[in-house]
């Protein structure tokens, strides 16, 4: 095995993954920062990171992806930073089936595509760490975010029965929960709203409205709103501690939503959250 701790990172064009990949690899990792388009990777690898096509909702891609990694390691991979994800918003009652399907796809099918790809690998080697980025809204659910939410807690629930499953084999499967961090994962979501909301015929088109406003609005850091390196610290700790934690809080929000759900009644809860 090589000397030099190796990580892939998923999504990393932007955001939480391109601070990762930048942060891992200053502190030694070598780190193959993935992308789903090839100009993002040309980007990165002019910045020096090596970096290939992944794209979480075609299997194939995942698995060359993954081979990729392996050729240039010699066959091993200390750890995988699932990262890419994507939003549409919209109320539950507008979501298409095929919405959901579609955002299942990457933000959960590709996890598990490419973590039961690398189980093998981490097995043959007696180790390795599965870092799934979650979100608060993995926690708690909120208004307009239906169907990123049920991907995130299907996420935390997938993630907490394979560590389970995975007790003394030397994999740890770890969860990051983000708030509010800066990346463009508003911007990005505009598409898929677009795409899937037929908001102008919805009986809430009084209520999207101001959605939609904000949806397209430029403005400045939200409330509690962190940089993407406030995800790189804890993904640090998760990757190099000796014995990580299940999973890492990160921003207020997520501390406050984490503690709020085990001690208010849910109709409580619900109101806390409406009350924003």
């Amino acid at each position: 095995m090589s000397a030099q701790r190796s990580l892939l990172i998923t999504g990393c064009s932007s955001g939480i993954g391109y601070d990762a990949a930048h942060g891992m690899a200053a502190r030694g990792w070598r780190v193959f920062a993935t992308c789903r388009s090839e100009d993002d990777c040309v980007r990165l690898r002019a910045e020096g990171l090596e970096s290939f096509r992944l794209d979480y909702a075609d299997d194939s891609s995942v698995a060359a992806a993954l081979n990729e990694a392996l050729t240039r390691t010699g066959g091993t991979l200390d750890a995988v930073f699932n990262n890419g994800a994507f939003a549409c918003p919209g109320a539950v009652e507008d979501l298409p089936t095929d919405a959901l399907r579609a955002i299942f796809e990457t933000n959960l099918f590709g996890y598990h595509e490419l973590t039961r790809r690398v189980i093998p690998v981490m097995r043959a080697q007696g180790h390795g760490r599965i870092v799934n980025c979650s979100s608060v809204l993995g926690l708690v659910g909120m208004k307009w975010r239906g169907a990123y939410v049920a991907t995130k807690f299907a996420m935390e629930g997938l993630t907490d029965v394979m560590r389970i499953e995975m007790a003394g084999t030397g994999i740890h499967p770890i969860l990051i929960e983000p708030g509010p961090i800066t990346s463009k994962i508003r911007a990005n979501a505009i598409a898929h709203f677009e795409r899937w909301i037929d908001w102008k015929n919805s009986a809430r088109r009084a209520e999207y409205e101001p959605l939609v406003q904000r949806l397209y609005e430029s403005r400045g850091p939200d409330r509690f709103e962190l940089p993407a390196s406030a995800v790189t610290a804890k993904l640090i700790h998760a990757l190099e501690s000796r014995r990580p934690r299940a999973r890492y809080f990160v921003t207020t929000p997520t501390y406050l939503m984490g503690t709020l759900r085990r001690l208010l009644p849910t109709r409580v809860l619900d109101w806390v959250i409406a009350r924003g």
